[in-house]
């Protein structure tokens, strides 16, 4: 026994998702009404496909606002600005009385006014009329003939592979986000806590020189030959709100990150990502700075790759949470002073450069992938060879100032002047670099030098005592006992209670 009726429906269905690739949301239990969807189309992000022998074009109103409404959920569940739906009916007949008024213009939810429904009619009597006009719209032929027509074998052979191929295809991009169970997301994760511990029991997370013995990024130690500080402030962490946003961030990205592609290749993206977090922030940022967030930013890198890759597949699950959250998190970095955007952005481009290293599990481009590892090397190399080769690019005065201290605690004087020396032409100086210099130049017996920087303090800041003192004893030194006694002079003046400042007064009076 033929029935046209249910081959019509399992004709289109099998059009919409073997030819052009929607997927099934959702399919009645009578397996009379399917909805289909495939976001690319603008011009019908939604099918609805109903078989129903229609009588009362009232009714068919009634259901195309409940199909309004239906739609309406989609839209705002998927964040669509606006939706199309194409339902379609698959009836023995049209209604009996007056219909085509109600289907001659899409109908809009009255309330949002973003989801238009455009309605039609496949019966008996104009079935290859409407299918021709539907698939010219869709953009491919769809040809049924007379005897292939109501073909009982022929709908079911139909109607299985609809219904396979879309749970093969579904099967098929599930897998894509399931390779791997988690186990370096956690391991990293237990790392930095107790790496913030550590720090917590040995003086504090927040304080400087505690960062900077267990491993901060600190440019003066890298240029000295520290390499290892390019990897180690992934694990450290700047307070416990600094740990608990990365700690969480990593609990949510990393993990979809290992589970798309497998820990050995989360391992590699996730320090690579590291990597070149801490070398952007090397070159374009001077400053102290610790923490994983150029590492997960990496993961945002990979998950960008996966959008490459697959790109209908990434827009329709997490493309645009993606996008707004890095939005957000660049936009943070550059409006709150002391967060280093440039890790981030290192970071970001680290793991999307990683992740074209190792592409994916059991997949294969040896020439993109190669491409990737040769772009990786050849901007490491560079980056690395500036900085070493520009100390004066990547360094500041506050972080000069640091370590030459922590060497003349030393005694190392030469270390310290050295360090210093390496930003003396630079402008915008402080009172206090130059006194520093001149502490080391005096320590080396370069007393002409060291008149120079004193003068130089003292030009920046008048009130600098400690400047005019020493600046006495050089003057003292070299026999310009009125000089000396000026400078000491103006010594007492600005600090009357220091009993060396006097005594170095009666002394040359």
């Amino acid at each position: 026994m033929k029935n046209i009726e249910d081959y019509l429906f399992w004709r289109l269905a099998h059009f919409f998702i073997y030819d052009k690739e929607y997927r099934i949301i959702q399919l009645s239990q009578n397996q009379k009404e399917l909805w289909l969807e495939k976001r690319e189309n603008k011009h019908a992000q939604i099918i609805r496909l109903l078989r129903h022998d229609l009588d009362w074009s009232n009714w068919m109103q009634q259901d195309i606002e409940r199909t309004a409404a239906n739609g309406e959920g989609i839209r705002k569940q998927i964040t669509r600005s606006e939706l199309n739906v194409y339902n379609i009916y698959v009836s023995a007949y049209p209604p009996v009385d007056d219909y085509e008024f109600r289907i001659e213009q899409p109908y809009v939810h009255p309330v949002s006014k973003k989801t238009n429904v455009m309605s039609t009619i496949i019966d008996n009597t104009t079935y290859q009329q409407k299918i021709h006009q539907l698939t010219a719209l869709f953009g491919s032929p769809m040809v049924i003939s007379d005897e292939s027509l109501g073909n009982v074998e022929e709908m079911e052979q139909l109607r299985k592979e609809a219904l396979t191929t879309a749970v093969h295809r579904e099967k098929k991009e599930r897998a894509l986000f399931d390779f791997g169970k988690p186990l370096f997301t956690y391991i990293f994760m237990a790392a930095q806590i107790l790496m913030f511990i550590v720090l917590e029991i040995f003086g504090g997370s927040t304080s400087s020189a505690i960062l900077i013995k267990f491993g901060a990024k600190f440019n003066p130690l890298i240029l000295e030959g520290e390499w290892w500080r390019f990897i180690t402030p992934m694990f450290l962490h700047i307070g416990f709100a600094h740990l608990a946003m990365n700690t969480l961030a990593l609990f949510y990205v990393g993990t979809a990150v290992e589970r798309i592609f497998g820990r050995l290749r989360f391992l590699f993206i996730y320090i690579i990502a590291g990597f070149g977090g801490t070398l952007a922030s090397f070159i374009f940022s001077p400053n102290i700075s610790a923490g994983a967030s150029g590492a997960i930013f990496g993961c945002f890198g990979a998950l960008l790759y996966f959008g490459m890759i697959y790109p209908k597949l990434f827009f329709r699950t997490m493309g645009l949470n993606i996008f707004i959250v890095l939005a957000i998190n660049l936009a943070f970095g550059y409006t709150v002073p002391g967060i280093d955007n440039a890790g981030h952005i290192g970071g970001l481009i680290g793991g999307f450069l990683a992740t074209g290293i190792v592409h994916f599990p059991k997949k294969k481009k040896l020439v993109l992938q190669s491409m990737f590892l040769g772009i990786t090397l050849l901007a490491s190399s560079l980056l690395i060879q500036y900085g070493f080769t520009h100390p004066e690019a990547v360094l500041d005065e506050t972080s000069i100032l640091m370590m030459s201290q922590e060497y003349m605690e030393e005694a190392d004087y030469d270390k310290a002047y050295k360090m210093l020396s390496e930003v003396k032409e630079e402008e915008g100086l402080s009172a206090q670099y130059y006194f520093l210099l001149s502490y080391t130049e005096i320590k080396l017996g370069k007393l002409n030098d060291a008149e120079d920087s004193l003068l130089k303090a003292i030009e920046l800041e008048p009130s600098f005592h400690e400047a005019h003192y020493n600046l006495a004893l050089i003057y003292l030194e070299h026999g310009e006992v009125e000089k000396a006694k000026e400078q000491a002079s103006k010594a007492v003046e600005l600090d009357p209670d220091n009993k060396e400042y006097s005594n170095l007064l009666n002394q040359i009076k």
